[in-house]
């Protein structure tokens, strides 16, 4: 089971990160070309792209608990903050990649209650840019690629 779970959360990472990329492009060139915020597009992307970071965050949460790193916490301790391997795992990636989707939920949120376009796209860009830029900072290159 925690292979099936591993593989599912680091494909849909690919997924995210992809689409993540795509909607903040999106943002930055719809706000300097001064462009519509369109329903068909601008609105779906950011919201399909909502909704599957929340999917990974909920894939990665279930993984936390099912994964033999997880029994780190019961051996090592309070010792888990001095190997760099165990905390980038355990604390490290959990804590910014939620604080990763707080961002992106937030500039979910912010954008709905706005109505010019150019704010619409530059509340996409910076929030979530900053989303992206969280997400991409603890991601487990070496284990990952």
């Amino acid at each position: 089971m925690y292979e099936v779970i591993l593989n599912l959360h680091s494909y849909l990472a690919y997924i995210v990160l992809a689409l993540l990329f795509l909607t903040v492009a999106n943002a930055i060139l719809g706000l300097v070309g001064n462009k519509p915020f369109t329903l068909t597009k601008d609105f779906r992307m950011g919201l399909f792209t909502l909704i599957l970071s929340h999917m990974q965050l909920l894939i990665g949460i279930v993984l936390y608990f099912v994964s033999p790193r997880f029994q780190l916490w019961g051996e090592m301790g309070g010792k888990v903050m001095g190997d760099s391997m165990a905390r980038l795992y355990l604390v490290e990636h959990p804590f910014i990649n939620i604080l990763a989707l707080v961002f992106i939920t937030i500039g979910w949120s912010k954008h709905k209650k706005l109505m010019e376009a150019n704010r619409k796209f530059k509340t996409f860009a910076i929030f979530y840019g900053i989303g992206l830029v969280l997400l991409l900072s603890r991601i487990p290159w070496s284990q990952w690629l």
